[in-house]
Order: C-alpha cells, then sequence, then structure tokens
C-alpha cells in the first residue's frame, strides 16, 4: 500500500499521459480482436476526429494541474475534508477516497450536465458520435473538459483528498472510461460479474442510445454502484441501441470539428435570439 502511495504522489507527467496513449492503444487492438459490433465506417476519419478531442482534453487537465495539486495541499493544511476528519487506515482512505471521487467528480458531474442545459451543450457533443468506441471516452468539448475539471476539484475539498489519491483516481477514470466506451465484447458471462462494481461496456453503451430514455441512464464511469443506489441503472439488450443524438443525426453535426467546437456558444446564442423576439 505504501508503493501505490509513493509513486501516485509524485506521479511523473509523462506516465499521465501515457496512460491515455497506451490505454487507446490497447484498447483499439483488444475491440478490433473481439468486437461487439461491426458496422462499417471510416475507422481512421473517427479516430482522427477523437484523438483532436483527446489532446484538447490532456492539454486543459495538464495546464490546470497545479490547480489539483493546490487543492490538496489547501485540505492537507487546513484539516479540510472527510479524510482529513476521519482516521482511517491507508487501504480505507483508498476505497472511500475513491468511491467518493468517482462519486462527485464523474457521477455526479455527469448528471449535472445532463440536466443543466448550457452545460449540455457542451456534453451533447460526446452523444453525438454515431460508432461509439474506445476513442469515444474522450470526445469532449474543451468547455466540458473544464466543468469536468471543477467538479474534480470539489471532490477533492469533500472528500480531503490527499494528491496521490487525486492521481490515482484519476488514472483508473482514464482507463475506466477508455474499457466501458471500447467496442470490445466482452462474455457475457464475465460481464454479469464485472459489472457489479465496474461499470462495463455494456452497461456504458445503454448511455449512447440516440434517445431518451435510455441517454439519461447508466452515468457511471468507475464504479457501477452509485447507478444502482439513485436509480438511475437499466439493462437494455446492445443489439437493439442506436448510437447518437436524435437530434443531432445528419453526418455533418456528427463529425464536422468546426460545427462540434462552436456549438455550445452558437446554441446558446440562438436560444438568446429567441427568447428576444418572443418579447417583441
Amino acid at each position: 500500500m505504501e508503493s501505490i502511495v509513493a509513486y501516485f504522489s509524485d506521479m511523473p507527467t509523462p506516465h499521465r499521459s501515457f496512460l491515455i496513449v497506451g490505454g487507446l492503444a490497447f484498447f483499439l487492438l483488444l475491440e478490433n480482436f473481439a468486437p461487439f459490433s461491426r458496422k462499417g465506417y471510416s475507422k481512421v476519419k473517427h479516430t482522427a476526429l477523437n484523438v483532436f478531442f483527446t489532446l484538447t482534453t490532456i492539454l486543459v487537465n495538464l495546464s490546470m494541474a497545479f490547480v489539483l495539486v493546490w487543492s490538496s495541499s489547501l485540505v492537507s493544511d487546513q484539516g479540510v475534508g472527510l479524510l482529513q476528519w476521519i482516521d482511517m487506515p491507508l487501504w480505507a482512505q483508498l476505497i472511500v477516497g475513491l468511491l467518493l471521487m468517482d462519486l462527485i467528480g464523474a457521477y455526479t458531474a455527469h448528471y449535472t450536465e445532463h440536466k443543466v442545459k448550457w452545460m449540455w451543450q457542451f456534453h451533447l457533443i460526446h452523444h453525438t458520435d454515431q460508432h461509439v468506441d474506445t476513442t469515444t471516452a474522450n470526445r469532449h468539448h474543451p468547455g466540458e473538459s473544464v466543468i469536468r475539471f471543477v467538479f474534480t476539484c470539489i471532490a477533492v475539498i469533500v472528500v480531503g483528498a490527499p494528491v496521490w489519491l487525486i492521481f490515482l483516481y484519476q488514472s483508473m477514470s482514464v482507463v475506466l472510461s477508455q474499457f466501458n466506451h471500447s467496442n470490445y465484447n466482452l462474455p457475457l458471462a464475465v460481464d454479469n460479474v464485472v459489472k457489479w462494481i465496474f461499470c462495463t461496456p455494456a452497461m456504458h453503451r445503454v448511455h449512447h442510445h440516440y434517445r431518451q430514455p435510455y441517454s439519461d441512464t447508466n452515468y457511471g464511469n468507475i464504479f457501477s454502484l452509485w447507478d444502482r443506489l439513485f436509480g438511475t441503472y437499466v439493462a437494455v439488450d446492445n443489439d437493439k441501441l442506436i448510437y447518437g443524438l436524435d437530434t443531432y443525426m445528419d453526418e455533418q453535426d456528427a463529425s464536422h470539428m468546426g460545427k462540434l467546437l462552436a456549438h455550445p456558444f452558437v446554441g446558446y446564442r440562438s436560444r438568446i435570439e429567441y427568447a428576444e423576439e418572443e418579447k417583441l
């Protein structure tokens, strides 16, 4: 346990970047070897677009990483947060800390993005992907990356998370997100066991169905516990799913980089203009 704490307390930046790049490479190979869906599409074009958004996600997170380190130092110095208030052995800090970081930094962030309209304008870029695979995991608008970062900072303060826990959580979040978005055909018997603890591809694919109510279910990233606890878990035959977003099924809406980047601001401006017209 001490070796885990030591490594993640001073995790080199190249190692963090390698998790994203190495994880993508690993799951791309895995889903190519045993794909769930064999629907034809330009894999190169699809991957290139999603890798662009992956790079923006990396840039946003690395450029603001110092804020997480500062927040962690602050809660430690001021004795703020659950782990600062309750004396726990390291193994308990790891389990409780990861669970709460995932609840606040991932599940709550994700749920909120679906319920708050201006946040949804950023998040829907993730949902417009009509060919969900492991590269979809980091298909986030830069604005959404900032939103997620803010929720992670809130989680750090509430949990009272030390630096090692933050970097461990982020590492697990990256790998599990790539896993549960992958087009990998995980054997059903294995999936039925794993999904009691972790979010699996079969579980998360439902969230990417192109219509509600299924797109408002299975929000989890690392742990499946929260969806079960808060009543947002559903099990659906994956063969009946259609990926994408019913209001953005046009190819240009789903794959044009410029339109995807501009959408949150164009959409927001359109609502303001519509409201002004209604007043006239």
